[in-house]
Formats: structure tokens, sequence, C-alpha cells
């Protein structure tokens, strides 16, 4: 069988074909020999038959040289990822922090300015607020409304940035009127869809995004054993505002075409920084997608539950989550987010500390999208190194839990919640009396 033969027989990637068939066939060679799975490359480097074919290829970086570029395992992961989130292209990397700094700088440079939402991953909040100046690029957070984007737009601004559901403040972003926004000012959309579980819960770029992200840590992977991130582009990005791609000549829009910004991600991720993604980290994480949507819908479902559950609990001050018909942002849950409203929920424990020490099921520990249900303290962990305004702006308190639900029997998660608070009420009165 030709190349070419296998390559026809991968491409599966049809609109018609529905989720759960597109993650477990996408990047599988068809033909003779070929195993049913995707292979692991563990290769660091790719021959060439002739000279010209290695200055070709070192040139236009279309098939295989070195692995820090490409490889045929991380490959078939990124035909993956495309597919699931109905995309053009993608480029896996070693984190879901490489990729959020890949996507801001595939479109910004020196004298840029950025529009960021304030509920977000701290690790995101840290590179607006301590990495990105450094390179000359400033960065305005604000909330999670469009006023107040449109608002905090500039001249210079080449990137609006948001989170599908705010971490942790599980709010929702109006991604069609931020897209809007942009646009009109010839800036692109991206955002982090890591919460949207890699489109199965929402696909960013039918609303207007123009660059997706993933932390494939989460969901994508699953089970907490492997790291990864990836940038995914849609096909109606208009970069003809953009110096970075129509200055020169040729520039970069007229020597890359459609594929510019995929090219330039790549370019600066891989190539240029070398957060390439492993072969074996690739694997795992394709594995874990062909069980994404099982995992994810299950876990959604239980994650509503707890949610109403502990709505009526005395020792709760309040719940987020947007599948609670109480929640300001259940409009929009419902108007973006399809197959359920998500695996996370956070909600305010006044003896927090005695609260976590009380569980017995439910583990801490700062991941999502785990098969276990894991809760941290975001005020002392993931938000814990920023400044107090910064973690009040992204929906952090002293008293804020957030919590990943994972796949245990529903019934034992209330019983293990039910009686961590009770018991957290009863040590701090014991505290008390001390």
């Amino acid at each position: 069988m030709s190349e070419d033969e296998r390559q026809e027989g991968q491409e599966l990637a049809h609109p018609e074909l529905g989720y759960q068939t597109q993650a477990v066939q996408i990047g599988i060679p068809r033909g003779l020999g070929d195993g049913v799975g995707i292979p692991i490359h563990q290769i660091a480097a790719f021959q060439f038959e002739t000279q010209e074919q290695g200055a070709s290829e070192f040139q236009l970086n279309t098939g295989y040289s070195y692995a820090r570029l490409q490889n045929p395992t991380v490959k078939a992961l990124e035909e993956r990822l495309t597919a699931l989130e109905g995309g053009a292209a993608t480029v896996a990397l070693s984190t879901g922090q490489a990729a959020t700094f890949t996507a801001i700088l595939s479109v910004c440079k020196s004298g840029d300015h950025v529009v960021a939402t304030s509920s977000l991953f701290g690790g995101s909040v840290g590179l607006f607020g301590n990495i990105l100046p450094l390179m000359g690029i400033s960065a305005s957070v604000v909330s999670n409304t469009p006023e107040a984007v449109q608002a905090a737009m500039q001249p210079n601004t080449r990137l609006v940035w948001a989170e599908t559901i705010g971490n942790p403040a599980a709010d929702i972003a109006d991604i069609a009127a931020y897209a809007d926004i942009a646009h009109a000012q010839g800036a692109l959309l991206g955002i982090d869809n890591t919460w949207g579980g890699v489109g199965y819960l929402c696909r960013p770029l039918a609303h207007g995004a123009d660059i997706v992200t993933h932390s494939l840590t989460k969901w994508a992977g699953g089970h907490g054993s492997v790291m990864g991130g990836c940038v995914t582009v849609g096909t109606r990005h208009d970069l003809s505002r953009n110096p970075i791609y129509t200055a020169g000549s040729p520039s970069i829009l007229e020597a890359r075409g459609e594929a510019a910004l995929s090219w330039r991600q790549r370019w600066f991720g891989a190539h240029q920084l070398g957060m390439t993604l492993s072969p074996h980290s690739a694997f795992l994480i394709a594995q874990g997608l062909e069980t994404l949507a099982l995992r994810l819908g299950r876990e959604s479902a239980t994650a509503l539950a707890l949610a109403q559950f502990l709505e009526h609990r005395p020792e709760i001050g309040g719940v987020a989550y947007p599948g609670l018909e109480s929640s300001a942002f259940h409009g929009l849950a419902q108007k973006y987010l399809h197959g359920g409203y998500g695996a996370v929920l956070t909600y305010e424990v006044q003896h927090a500390a005695e609260f976590l020490a009380a569980l017995r099921v439910i583990r801490i520990a700062p991941n999502l999208g785990d098969t276990r249900t894991l809760v941290v303290h975001p005020w002392t962990t993931t938000h814990g190194r920023l400044p107090e305004a910064a973690r009040y702006a992204a929906g952090v308190t002293p008293n804020t839990i957030r919590m990943s639900v994972g796949l245990e029997d529903v019934e034992d998660l209330k019983r293990d919640l039910a009686q961590a608070l009770a018991l957290s009420v009863v040590r701090e009165s014991e505290i008390a009396l001390i």
C-alpha cells in the first residue's frame, strides 16, 4: 500500500461522523498489517534518501525530520484533536501552559496588547502579569463580560482571551460576543477550552473563536497520569490586519496562506522553544480521548447532582456551577454547552481546613479531569502566588473549595461530603473552646 493510500485511509474527519466515532477512529492507519490503534514512534530523527529531500524538509516541514518538530504518534494525536474541536490544524505541546504561551506569541509581539477575562487558571494570570511584560506585550485583565472586554480594547489589541468555563469561578464566556468584539478591530479570539472537554461540552470555533487551547493533562488524558497541551486553529481567522503576518515581502501570510497561523505556532512552540510533547505522552492522551465522552458525560451528571445536594446544605455559603438554575450563567451555559455542564464545581466552606482534613473518599490534589474526585483550596494553592486582589477577581476567596468530580458512585461522594461538613463544624467548635 502506498503512502498516499495510507493517508487516504486516515481521512475520517467527516462532519457526519459523531464525536465518539471520531474519538476512536481518527489517526489510525487502515491497511494490511496495520495495528488497530495508534503506535508509539519513540524516534528522535528521521531519514532522508537524498540531500535535496533533507533541504526541502527543513525548509517546508511537510513531513518528518526531527522529533522536536513532528513525530508520527504526535501527528496522529493532532489529527484526532483537530477533528474533535472541528478545527483546521493542531499543534500538540508539552503542557497546557506551553499551549497558552504559544497561542499568545503566535499573534502578539512587543508593543501589542491582550485583553483577558479575570476568571482564569492561575498559570495564565501569571503569564499575563509576569511573563508578557518582559516581552513588551501588555495585558488588561477585566471582568468576564462583553461590556468590560469592549471597554478594554485598544488600537494595538491583537488578542482577546477567555476560558469557556472560568477557573475556578465556573462563569461562562460569551464566546460569540467576544468574537464580534475582537474581529471588529482585527484581533483574534483565543479560548482556553480545557473545561470544555476537547469539543465534547463546547466547540468554541463554531461560535467564532479563532484559537482554542487545552491542557491535555485534564480530561483528554483523563487519568492523572500524563501531561500535555495543544493549540487548535479554526478555518476562518483573519490575519490581514496583524503586522506579524502582513509585513515583509513575501509576508508570512503570502508565503503560508491559510496555514500561516498554525505554521507560526509550530515554529514558536516546537521549533524555537522546544516545548515538545513526547510520543509516549501523545499515545496516552490519544487513549484517553477514546473514552472522554463516556467519562465526562458521567462526571458532568454527577457534578450536577452534587451541586444540587450542596446548594441546600446549611454549612455551604454558596455553590458555583453553571448547571444550576440559580446560576447567573445558566443561560449562557445552555447556549454554549452540550452533553452536560462540566465536571467541576466550586463552593464556599467556612471551615475549609477542617473540612478538607475530614474527607475520607475524596482526595486533596490540584489536578482536574481525573477519574478520581479531587478537591483543592485555590486560595493557598493554584492561585496562592497571586496578589490578593487578583485572587478575588478570579472568584477565589479564603473559603473557596474547587472540586473536580470523578467516576465514583454519587451516593458515596454525597456521604463523604456530608460527614466532612458535619465534622468540620464540630472540630471548629472544639478549637474555639481551647
